[in-house]
């Protein structure tokens, strides 16, 4: 089973590495170039002594010696400084497109995903763990050919001056890797732990600041200051544990090797002595067998950064692999409606609790102006859902004008539905922008004719920019029945043939709200509106009034 998730990992790896797989390449052949350099250096290190020892036979001029060195020194920081600029751009770019790809499915995701989830373990896929594997992929991975490419290296330059001496040093290569492995067990399980806590920590940062005016009305902000604080602890105790597994693994593979060297040299000085092996050669041997323990001790890196991986991209691949929305060309497109709605035994339920709608019947002529009221839950906000597609019905039929909503496209559909939400949704931008983000092409005065409608012109050019004024996260400069209005304007622009008003004037005064509705009647009076209200004055704009409770019209 495990070698089965670890071949799925590596299929993925490789599907996320194919687009950036020539400058991968590159970076993996400069670290090639490095790693040859290197395995040069242990053999002019014997030359060295050849040509400084008595006795040596090396007859090269020290100095010559002396320089070619320099100038492989030279080569490596060059190499290094080359792969290090390419390899970090293209780790960028890696998690760059990785970042686009999750924001574009997360984006395509139905409702039903997110209202599943915490908000903030949501964004830590795009502030965490694409970086985990993007910098993953760009560098422990790439540096596993070079690392393989030293220990083979150093290996055959050892075996080709001692042969007896390096099957003992080759011999102990199976133990280094055996070590980093029973580590490796102890690091997955912590750093999937790890992975979690650090998106729980998000999640609760990001609904504490978006919850900020009620705690601090409760005077909670020593209570959600000490939750986010135990959290963090919890990150840091395992953050602890991590580092003294890995802190630990390094030294002790890099103490077995120091071990190794110093009886390697036992070794060679017994060889030597019965000139068995020159100095130099003994001097070259020893320089590559410190040599072979840095990728070695460097396989503790490695198992702990693929741990940490393997936990942040089954996090990512757990999102990835949720069915999205249709795509929104998908379906035949939807005429321009005349607006005539027909809801035939629509059944819905959220997962895991009862049934929202049951068999629920609606029709609503084209031009006619409904209101539907009930308590809490009765599935009046539910039934604007289906009507847009934001939820899929689980049984029956919705159409507009006779064509059934489940078989046009998303674009098409949602285009000819307008909907003020109880809940305003809107951006820190501009007032124009906020209005107009139904219709980028707005100009100028069809944004203040929509802003006129919605009663929204008057406080608008009260403010210190008028429409350029920027209202801050989610409009929280503005009142509530001002944000109220922005989105009833900026649905008005849309100028669609349907239009829903959920609770759309809750936040208005009762002034405001008979100005706006008497204002309204001739941009209300071309189209289908359904409201939903407890309003007194929007109920009178209705040519009908239905009561809906447990999810069925009565």
């Amino acid at each position: 089973m495990a070698g089965a998730v670890l071949s799925n990992d590596l299929r993925i790896l490789t599907a996320l590495a194919r687009p950036h797989r020539g400058a991968l390449a590159l970076c993996m052949l400069l670290m090639l170039a490095e790693t040859a350099a290197a395995l040069a250096v242990p053999w002019l290190g014997g030359a060295l002594a050849g040509a400084l020892l008595p006795g040596g036979d090396v007859a090269v001029p020290t100095t010559t010696i002396l320089v070619a060195m320099l100038a492989l020194f030279a080569v490596q920081a060059l190499l290094r400084f080359a792969n290090a600029v390419l390899l970090g751009g293209t780790a960028e770019r890696i998690v760059s497109a990785l970042k686009v790809r999750v924001y574009d499915h997360l984006q395509a995701l139905p409702l039903s995903f997110f209202h599943q989830r915490r908000h903030g373990e949501t964004l830590a896929l795009l502030t965490s763990d694409v970086y985990v594997v993007g910098e993953y992929l760009a560098g422990t991975v790439v540096a596993l050919v070079p690392l393989a490419a030293t220990v083979a290296g150093a290996l055959a330059m050892m075996f080709r001056l001692e042969p007896a001496m390096a099957a003992l040093a080759m011999l102990a290569v199976p133990l280094f890797y055996l070590a980093a492995k029973i580590a490796g067990r102890r690091l997955r399980p912590l750093a999937s732990e790890l992975q979690e806590e650090h998106a729980a920590a998000v999640a609760i940062a990001d609904e504490n600041l978006g919850m900020l005016p009620a705690i601090k009305s409760f005077t909670r902000e020593r209570h959600e200051s000490a939750r986010y604080r135990n959290q963090v602890d919890r990150i840091m105790r395992l953050t602890t544990r991590q580092l003294r597994i890995q802190a630990a693994l390094g030294p002790a593979l890099q103490f077995v090797a120091a071990a190794g060297i110093v009886a390697l040299l036992w070794l060679g000085g017994a060889r030597v002595t019965g000139g068995a092996l020159s100095p130099q050669e003994l001097v070259s041997f020893v320089l590559y067998a410190m040599l072979l323990t840095r990728p070695v001790a460097g396989l503790a890196d490695v198992y702990g950064s693929t741990q940490t991986a393997r936990g942040a991209l089954a996090r990512l691949m757990h999102a990835l692999d949720e069915t999205p929305e249709p795509d929104t060309g998908t379906g035949f497109t939807l005429p321009p409606a005349r607006g005539a709605i027909v809801f035939d035994q629509v059944s819905f339920a959220y997962p895991g609790r009862p049934p929202a709608l049951d068999g629920l019947d609606l029709r609503i002529a084209a031009g006619e102006t409904v209101a539907i009221v009930g308590p809490n839950g009765a599935g009046k906000s539910t039934l604007v859902h289906l009507l847009t597609r934001l939820h899929e019905r689980s049984g029956g039929t919705i159409t507009i004008d006779g064509h059934d909503i489940a078989t046009v496209s998303l674009e098409s559909l949602r285009r000819q539905v307008g909907v003020v939400p109880q809940h305003v949704l809107l951006f820190n931008a501009s007032v124009r922008d906020n209005i107009a983000y139904g219709r980028a092409d707005a100009s100028d005065e069809d944004i203040e004719r929509a802003a006129r409608l919605a009663r929204a012109h008057e406080f608008i050019v009260a403010l210190p920019q008028r429409y350029e004024t920027r209202i801050g996260d989610r409009g929280v400069r503005l009142s509530g029945g001002q944000q109220q209005r922005l989105a009833l304007a900026r649905a008005l622009l849309k100028d669609p043939p349907i239009l829903v008003l959920d609770e759309a004037t809750a936040m208005f005064d009762p002034q405001g709200e008979i100005d706006f509705l008497e204002g309204a009647r001739d941009a209300l009076a071309d189209r289908t509106v359904l409201l939903i209200t407890h309003r007194p004055a929007s109920l009178a704009v209705a040519q009908r009034v239905l009561r809906m409770e447990d999810g069925r019209i009565l």
